[in-house]
């Protein structure tokens, strides 16, 4: 049975589905947009369960959400894990989808995140403080680091410290056998990829092999790291925006 999972709904008019990140959250990943995107569009959003799920029963379980909201055909916006949430929505559920809008986004790990994924594993069982540090030095671009007083380092570093979400490590887990590349040919929605350019975490090839593996999707750089909602949220809203036009 398909679990529903407990929403945020803002706004009026066409459907917007948010999907969000690995160790991440709707307003942890989306907060800066969500007011804008509200004035014309109904926005949906939900955390993923604790107790974590498949690819499958992510991408079933925020549709539901979205049709139980009264939604029943949007847009999906989806965000690094998200965008393979995103891509198994609009495979499986062809009927709702009316677009993708895939940002900071993974087809399936390579070698590199692998890396990054057994690090942050690894870290998730101790010392959430060297976790942030790691999140931060992997997650954040080097120009956005170099901004940081040493005071707002450290808030920073204890912000993220605090804010790590009950199922990261389920999340993290999913991502390692993340692999949607066969079904990419089968999208039929416009869709619009958006590559982070300055990211570590999930560098812009990733981004590059989603747009060219899904027919007709047009592909945009903006210059951030992959924490783009904190980096760039102007650039990202413009794009997100002109994919919704």
């Amino acid at each position: 049975m398909t679990e529903h999972f407990a929403p945020l709904v803002l706004g009026q008019g066409p459907g917007l589905l948010l999907a969000h990140g690995a160790g991440g959250g709707v307003k942890a990943n989306f907060g800066p947009l969500l007011d804008d995107l509200a004035r014309t569009h109904t926005v949906v959003g939900a955390d993923y369960p604790v107790a974590g799920g498949t690819l499958d029963e992510l991408a079933d379980g925020l549709v539901a959400t979205a049709v139980d909201a009264g939604v029943g055909k949007f847009t999906v916006l989806g965000y690094s894990l998200g965008t393979a949430v995103a891509v198994r929505a609009a495979t499986r559920h062809p009927d709702r989808v009316t677009g993708l809008i895939l940002t900071a986004g993974l087809a399936r790990p390579d070698a590199r995140t692998e890396l990054a994924l057994d690090l942050w594993a690894h870290l998730l069982e101790g010392d959430r403080t060297l976790l942030a540090k790691y999140l931060l030095l992997v997650a954040a671009s080097e120009p956005f680091l170099a901004a940081l007083t040493p005071d707002q380092l450290t808030s920073a570093v204890s912000e993220l410290a605090a804010s790590v979400p009950a199922g990261t490590a389920k999340q993290v887990e999913l991502v390692r056998s993340v692999d949607t590349r066969a079904e990419l040919a089968s999208i039929a929605v416009p869709t619009l990829v958006i590559a982070t350019t300055l990211d570590s975490l999930v560098p812009p090839r990733h981004s590059r092999e989603l747009a060219d593996g899904i027919p007709g999707a047009d592909l945009v750089e903006i210059e951030s790291g992959h924490g783009i909602a904190d980096e760039a949220p102007e650039a990202w809203l413009a794009a997100i925006r002109k994919a919704l036009r």
